[in-house]
């Protein structure tokens, strides 16, 4: 019965980092055996942060087919899967094929957690200056894996896709565009948010895009000066500035202050409100593997979101204070009972338990991880991870 291997080995607790190394974060295409150390940073994190096991693997192939058909071979391995930094296009259908034809949880970070951890802070920061998700209207800088998952997950929380306005680096995202035939065959991702976005038919770049505005969410290239003050001027009363872009955000925040932004975040830990990735992979993992889902949902992420917010709402919060920080940890089990109980409510749990449970599961769980890293740490078996492996 090969369902007992949930039972008689760690099969449920451990997943795979898996990448091919064409996509590092400030490093580009750097294939698998300098990606290596990367991963390994990310199954740490795991382990820490989420009382997940998780195992690197970098393989030596850019072949999408190739390398969905090698995560195929090894699912009776693994509870789960994350992807991480694989380039575009490829990334949207490896993360796509895998949901649909695996039974385990298959999770893409550069898209899904990051949008996560986006709609965290879109929650507060709009309830904080009183707009509604369904009214506001939102600038997307940078039409990459990231945004256009933002995209996806905001308009499922409730953002009306005619309100947003994405830009790429050609400028707005419309069907008129001179290489919307290019888009339509090689970036149908793109393609998608062209025809269902952008109502007022916009066309320029960026400038254009932000103009009367209330959210601007940039993940587009380092700046500073990718944005001007004066285009924040142009936006609408108390507008909502999301910069992530690393090492150095599309501009600085205190200029984004002084031109107005009432609420600022970047991806950066040196300032304060970084959406960071870190805030939501772990949690929301520990809580697909908890019941034993057989995927992860865009409910899923939202409801990891919606706790993740409501974690910083129960702290207090304040512009400088949009999200939960690292040191926050009850955010950890918190999100993986979200995740898991919304697993179970949609039908996608192996397991089923109530929401006490979960929780006590997920807390006892995480806790145990992080003595048995810090016994480790002081014994000095590994080495501490440097901090920058935190931001």
């Amino acid at each position: 019965n090969p369902e007992k291997v949930w039972e008689h080995t760690n099969r449920a607790n451990l997943i795979a980092v898996l990448t091919d190394g064409t996509r590092v974060l400030g490093l580009g295409d750097i294939g698998p055996e300098a990606s290596l150390p990367v991963m390994e940073g990310k199954a740490l994190l795991f382990k820490y942060l989420g009382g997940v096991d998780a195992v690197p693997i970098a393989v030596r192939t850019k072949d999408p087919d190739k390398f969905i058909e090698i995560a195929k071979l090894l699912e009776p391995s693994f509870g789960g899967y994350n992807l991480e930094d694989i380039e575009q296009p490829k990334c949207f259908y490896i993360l796509d094929t895998l949901r649909k034809e695996l039974n385990i949880p298959v999770w893409h970070d550069d898209q899904q957690g990051t949008a996560a951890v986006t709609l965290a802070g879109l929650i507060n920061a709009l309830k904080m200056v009183g707009k509604k998700m369904d009214e506001v209207k939102i600038a997307m800088i940078g039409a990459g894996a990231s945004n256009i998952c933002i995209a996806r997950v905001i308009m499922k929380a409730g953002v009306n896709p005619e309100n947003i306005i994405m830009v790429d680096s050609k400028g707005i995202l419309h069907p008129e565009r001179e290489d919307a035939e290019i888009l339509q065959k090689e970036y149908k991702e793109k393609w998608e948010m062209a025809l269902i976005t952008n109502k007022e038919k916009r066309k320029g770049g960026i400038k254009e895009a932000m103009e009367g505005c209330d959210v601007v969410i940039a993940l587009s290239r380092p700046g500073p000066d990718v944005i001007k003050k004066e285009w924040i001027q142009g936006m609408a009363k108390d507008p909502i500035v999301f910069t992530c872009a690393n090492p150095i955000p599309e501009i600085w925040p205190w200029e984004a202050k002084e031109a107005g932004a009432k609420i600022v975040a970047t991806g950066r830990s040196d300032f304060p409100n970084q959406i960071n990735n870190s805030l939501g992979f772990p949690g929301i993992f520990r809580g697909a593997l908890d019941v034993q889902a057989k995927t992860i949902t865009d409910e899923m992420c939202i409801a990891a979101a919606e706790e993740l917010a409501k974690v910083a709402q129960d702290r207090g919060l304040r512009e400088d204070y949009l999200i939960p920080t690292m040191d926050d940890w009850e955010v950890f089990p918190r999100e993986a009972c979200a995740v898991g109980m919304k697993a179970i409510e949609q039908g996608v749990a192996r397991i089923t338990m109530d929401r006490n449970s979960l929780y006590k599961k997920a807390l006892e769980t995480i806790k145990e991880a992080r003595k048995e890293i810090q016994f480790l740490m002081k014994k000095g078996f590994i080495k501490k991870p440097p901090k920058a492996l935190l931001k």
